[in-house]
């Protein structure tokens, strides 16, 4: 069946000639209609239009049959895409966040065999039933946010059984749930402690079997490396971006967030849909960025979270650059998908302006997605993932009002979800 939504305070983000992103000056464009309706038939959106627009309306659903949502006071934005998360896990790690708390760096507790290596053990326990399960829990949460795209790793098996064993999860999710699900590849997220001192041989399992494994059962869209200080090398990220490409894999990187690793370089080498964290970016990776495919992707949540330096956003949206943000959501750095407080916080740590920060969390993020001419703005002919606010006074309120669910309707797909 098909939805008119009504009254709409403001419909945000509207968009007439579809953009695949927006960058640098065009970060601060928000169009929107004041006093607007919107229809949609199927999976995607029809018509919109301010209600002044009587005759476009009536035409659009003439002889139709559809719910009617009214939205006085509300407003309706296009849904969150999380273009990072690693939500498929077996459980908490709040002991190493109390270490956190007593001064252990990051990684001090991964080389105690903490962090990545203690999520590796835990799922290595569970059944893909169980991964299921609890996966399913955390995406309804996300729903329930706003979030209508999610990317999700693997990287917590480490061994090819488990990282097919991930992978079939995120397949599954895919099917049951009603997100849109883009699945990554990421058996470089760390060094099993059994290749301790052998990381090439490690390597060489990444690029002789779990690549042509995961690429003959179809399990990922992408392929992703930990390129940073204390995990994989450029000249070891370069060879496992190339194996992944040969099995039609396009990369994405885990980059900076720790060092200057030389991660942005080899990412734009290999013309990855994005490179993310990105702490650590100073002019050189800026340059290298800049005429590029790749979306330089933010994630404000683990910067929060493991007390990092916060990404030079300011300096590389200046200099012309695009900027996505993404939740990370992982039970170790960043134990949170909620996209509000990510949009929150790259205008109280990044100084975004909200129309710089709605741009990050949709349209850029979409991108990072390889999603942007489906999803990430209000346009003629895209899914109909949208969410209705609760009453609302401005769109500025979503970013400032940082502690609160201001998400009351979620459409997915076309569908009420929520």
């Amino acid at each position: 069946m098909a939805i008119l939504i009504i009254n709409i305070k403001e419909l945000v983000q509207v968009e007439n000639k579809p953009k695949i992103n927006r960058k640098g000056k065009e970060m601060s464009e928000l169009k929107t209609i004041k006093n607007a309706w919107l229809f949609i038939e199927g999976e995607k959106i029809v018509a919109f239009g301010n209600l002044n627009q009587q005759s476009l309306l009536e035409r659009t659903i003439k002889g139709k049959t559809y719910e009617l949502i009214d939205a006085t006071d509300k407003m309706v934005f296009p849904s969150f895409c999380d273009s990072h998360t690693h939500l498929v896990y077996a459980g908490s790690r709040e002991i190493e966040y109390i270490d956190k708390i007593k001064g252990l760096s990051y990684e001090e507790i991964a080389k105690r065999g903490g962090g990545i290596l203690n999520s590796s053990a835990r799922l290595h326990n569970a059944s893909e039933e169980e991964l299921v399960e609890t996966a399913m829990l955390r995406l309804n949460e996300i729903i329930s946010y706003g979030t209508g795209a999610v990317e999700i790793k693997s990287g917590y098996g480490l061994s090819t059984e488990d990282e097919l064993k991930m992978l079939r999860v995120i397949r599954k999710l895919k099917e049951i749930s009603p997100l849109t699900i883009k699945s990554t590849f990421l058996g470089a997220h760390a060094v099993p402690l059994q290749y301790k001192g052998k990381q090439s041989d490690y390597v060489d399992l990444i690029i002789n079997e779990m690549i042509p494994m995961v690429a003959a059962e179809d399990l990922a869209d992408y392929i992703d490396v930990f390129c940073d200080k204390g995990f994989f090398t450029v000249e070891e990220t370069d060879k496992m971006l190339m194996a992944g490409m040969k099995h039609g894999l396009r990369p994405k990187i885990h980059a900076n967030e720790l060092d200057y690793s030389g991660g942005i370089q080899v990412g734009v080498k290999y013309n990855a849909l994005s490179v993310d964290h990105l702490e650590y970016t100073g002019d050189e990776e800026i340059a290298c960025l800049l005429n590029s495919e790749t979306m330089p992707t933010l994630l404000p949540g683990a910067a929060f979270f493991l007390g990092m330096p916060y990404a030079p956003v300011r300096k590389m949206i200046e200099a012309g650059l695009p900027v996505a943000m993404a939740s990370d959501f992982n039970p170790g750095s960043s134990p949170s998908g909620n996209m509000q407080l990510i949009l929150s916080m790259g205008c109280i740590k990044y100084r975004m302006t909200p129309e710089e920060a709605i741009n990050s969390v949709t349209l850029n993020s979409a991108y990072a997605m390889g999603l942007s001419e489906e999803m990430g703005s209000i346009a003629v002919g895209k899914i109909a993932n949208v969410y209705i606010t609760k009453p609302i006074s401005t769109y500025e309120f979503m970013p400032y009002a940082y502690g609160s669910n201001k998400v009351e309707t979620v459409i997915l797909n076309g569908k009420i979800i929520k």
